[in-house]
């Protein structure tokens, strides 16, 4: 039942079933084909032995047997690895889909997803759960299927033959390939759960114990950490070792059921083929015919025991819905046309539990203005770099470049925007590479003056592969302020109008952030830059200041007039400078 409730409302594995149906049929043939040429070639090859036992007279009498022998021999490898061609190419096709479609669907609203589910949540989506689905066909369906169609065309032969016998063999089969299954999801469900569970805790704990190693020493409690997380971690060893004791034992006992039906068929064959020499001679040919179904039937508990994980990720996978287009006709602005943003009383609040709340919030930013948007931790200055972007749309007020909405020009908004911001991503390949990002149009010695100008030249001419130097995974290879230098240099390509600077330089040391801060407003002296900082280093750089509290902007101004009038601006400045 929880089978088909599972793929009720499906809309990730049911379409793809039918859009590749010849070939799924297909592999599903070549399967039976397969254990049909390995069964065939135990009875051919036991028929033959048979024969020749009873001393023929004319070789020619055992001809045709060594024939089939050598045919099912050769046709079984054949037709496994055409059968393994077929599926996994329909898997890969049907995967291939799922991930182009859970990209697009991702992508039709990236901010959407990042405020609705965790990175993780979106790793597990893009890596683990596709890949439990290629899994579920590969491991579950594919075996069962083709095990469900042996269980019941051998059945009907048989019973054709002689129907007391076929049905007591459905019987017995049925055991292997339904009831044992059962039983093993039903086992296996539930201490999978609980040792996903357990792994859960484990997580945090290590994460917490990682992060707090520094306060374990300080303290003195070194056996304490040590010894933190020696519960959970017994306690899912032992669950596992449950999980591998139940499968030995599922798996004897499944191989003493197949043992039954060999005795059943041995039992059989005596009683009903021994009536003469040429009815003997297929006793041990029938009798060795069914043990290469033991590798079809057997294995299917294992991909029903899996069924847990895999319905977790089809769960997961179809709550994952595109987000409607709701953007009105789109205008192309282009970069030389702009003129300026404004942003006219806007309230936004992400919702009632939310400590971040901008009401009736208005500026007028012109052409190649610089403004920094100051104040405490939490009170939306990010995220009126995401409304101004267009990422966010406010409750009330309206958000305007030149004379359209913001939501007019999101198709091509990355020819006016660009973004650095507290930790630039940089992808493990070369740092041109990299660079390039911003502008795959550009030439290398476009790419290389960029470089230049963020003053990374000579650093970069001093490594041994220079400009093809590997940045490394998420820049490791270069400092803090050298990668913002990177990210920067990024920017100078997009060669965007509006430059939206989210705390570029925090964490950084005071001279290396003075440095980079001259570099930032020095290359971009001709873009318009909105600047979130938290605290007043570079303000000099800047043409206007917005100072926000968590009611209202408390003091704006340009930097000057302030520090000459502004009491709480001169204390903060100083405090600041360490004066």
């Amino acid at each position: 039942m929880n089978f088909f409730k599972t793929f009720k409302f499906d809309t990730w594995v049911k379409p793809y079933i039918k859009q590749y149906k010849g070939l799924l049929i297909t592999a599903l043939i070549l399967g039976l084909f397969t254990s049909f040429c390995a069964a065939a070639l135990m009875f051919t090859s036991g028929y033959t032995i048979d024969k020749a036992a009873t001393h023929p007279v004319n070789i020619l009498l055992i001809y045709v047997p060594i024939l089939l022998t050598r045919a099912f021999g050769i046709g079984r490898p054949v037709f496994k690895y055409v059968e393994r061609l077929k599926s996994h190419n329909w898997v890969l096709r049907v995967t291939s889909d799922l991930r182009t479609r859970l990209y697009k669907t991702l992508e039709s609203d990236a901010s959407f997803f990042n405020e609705h589910h965790k990175a993780g949540d979106i790793m597990g989506l893009l890596s683990e759960d596709i890949s439990h689905l290629q899994n579920l066909y590969l491991r579950t369906v594919f075996p069962t299927v083709i095990s469900y169609l042996l269980t019941i065309i051998g059945s009907i032969a048989l019973g054709i033959f002689n129907p007391s016998f076929g049905f007591f063999v459905f019987l017995l089969l049925f055991i292997e390939v339904f009831l044992v299954p059962l039983l093993s999801v039903t086992i296996e469900s539930a201490r999978r759960a609980y040792q996903k569970e357990v792994k859960s805790d484990l997580y945090v704990q290590l994460t917490d114990n990682i992060l707090g190693v520094d306060d374990w020493v300080i303290s003195g409690r070194k056996a304490d950490f040590k010894n933190l997380t020696t519960e959970n971690i017994h306690n899912l060893d032992q669950s596992k070792n449950k999980s591998k004791a139940f499968r030995r034992n599922r798996d004897f006992g499944l191989q003493i059921i197949f043992a039954a039906i060999a005795i059943c068929f041995l039992i059989f064959t005596n009683l009903t083929m021994t009536h003469n020499q040429a009815q003997a001679n297929f006793v041990a040919a029938v009798v060795l015919a069914i043990f290469p179904l033991s590798d079809t039937i057997i294995p299917v508990s294992q991909g029903f025991e899996e069924w847990p994980v895999y319905k977790d990720s089809i769960n997961r996978l179809n709550t994952i819905k595109p987000i409607p287009n709701t953007l009105p006709k789109q205008v192309e602005l282009k970069p030389n046309n702009f003129k300026s943003i404004s942003i006219n009383n806007i309230t936004f609040e992400y919702d009632s539990d939310s400590p971040i709340l901008i009401k009736n919030f208005s500026q007028q930013i012109q052409k190649g203005e610089k403004l920094a948007l100051l104040g405490p931790s939490g009170i939306g200055k990010t995220t009126i770099l995401q409304l101004i972007l267009g990422d966010l749309s406010p409750q009330q007020g309206q958000i305007q470049i030149n004379d359209l909405d913001i939501s007019q020009v999101q198709e091509k908004r990355d020819q006016l925007f660009s973004v650095l911001n507290q930790k630039p991503f940089l992808f493990n390949t070369t740092l041109m590479n990299n660079v390039r990002l911003g502008n795959e149009t550009k030439s290398n010695i476009e790419v290389k003056k960029a470089i230049e100008r963020v003053g990374l030249k000579d650093l970069v001419e001093s490594l041994p592969d220079k400009y093809n130097t590997v940045v490394g995974e998420n820049g490791s290879r270069f400092s803090g302020g050298e990668q913002e230098r990177i990210a920067l240099a990024r920017i100078l390509l997009q060669d965007a109008p509006v430059v939206l600077l989210d705390e570029p330089t925090v964490g950084l040391d005071p001279i290396t952030e003075n440095d980079l801060l001259e570099t930032f407003f020095d290359v971009l002296h001709n873009k318009t830059i909105i600047w979130v900082t938290h605290h007043l280093q570079g303000i000099s750089h800047v043409d206007h200041v917005v100072f926000m509290n968590s009611e209202k902007i408390e003091m704006e101004g340009s930097p000057k007039e302030l520090y000459k009038s502004n009491q709480h601006f001169q204390e903060l400045y100083r405090m600041d400078q360490g004066l």
